[in-house]
């Protein structure tokens, strides 16, 4: 079950016994000592619509589980996702109730699976509403034009599989790199994204489950932009690291 479903629920629920306490049950019950029930709505509730109001509407932390956004993003990166850069969005609805901003090509971008929203997936976004995009020969097009993508050398920091390039792609302005194989892809002829659609795909290109297999992410999946690595922590028995704490570009 989605976890915000579950945190609101429980706000509620919270939010309700403890209001009923304060009209009703507070003057019945005189100086005697408040139900165990009644006492946890009291001590938890404000906690519990704190954080719910953070996650909402301001930021939310995930955990990367795959490497399809290599190399920007390692497996086990814990990053923190903007929710406000898009709008404020009603829980679990996922509905606008006040716009801030739309998603821009080149953002990294948290959203719920299309084929199950339970899931939350990230990706690159590639095309906007409107855009025409192609991918033919390992190499995105835009609106007809060719984006520009230059081989450079790793830094060392990731083991690059065999048979595989990295490469700095230009995207909506921004740089960034990108993994792709040295052997025949899979090509995207062009499409046109409807509006309120978006077209992702993964930094490493070929090992990537996006926009390509499973079409367009509809604006109401969005969940926020991904904006910086705060840990890593790749395995349950490991030790936490925070030397690689950095912005997502």
């Amino acid at each position: 079950m989605d976890f915000t479903l579950i945190l609101v629920v429980i706000v509620l629920v919270s939010g309700l016994i403890y209001g009923l306490d304060i009209l009703y049950f507070k003057n019945r019950r005189g100086d005697s000592e408040p139900g165990i029930i009644i006492d946890y709505s009291r001590s938890f509730f404000p906690v519990l619509f704190l954080v719910l109001l953070l996650r909402s509407f301001l930021f939310e932390p995930f955990q990367i589980p795959s490497g399809s956004m290599l190399p920007t993003l390692k497996i086990g990166d814990f990053i923190l996702v903007n929710k406000f850069d898009y709008g404020l969005r009603l829980p679990v609805l996922g509905k606008t109730i006040y716009e801030v901003g739309q998603p821009s090509r080149g953002d990294v971008m948290v959203f719920k699976y299309p084929e199950d929203p339970n899931i939350n997936f990230i990706k690159r976004v590639v095309g906007i509403p409107g855009d025409t995009v192609e991918y033919r020969n390992k190499v995105v097009y835009v609106n007809g034009a060719m984006q520009t993508l230059t081989s450079v050398v790793p830094d060392g920091s990731l083991v690059v599989p065999p048979l595989t390039e990295e490469a700095s792609e230009q995207l909506g302005g921004r740089e960034h790199r990108i993994w792709r194989r040295m052997t025949q892809g899979r090509d995207f002829p062009p499409i046109q994204i409807p509006e309120g659609q978006y077209f992702v795909m993964g930094d490493n290109r070929d090992n990537s489950n996006d926009s390509r297999v499973w079409g367009f992410v509809d604006d109401s999946l969005i969940v926020g932009r991904a904006f910086a690595v705060w840990m890593h922590w790749e395995k349950l028995l490991s030790v936490p690291s925070f030397t690689d704490v950095r912005i997502i570009r």
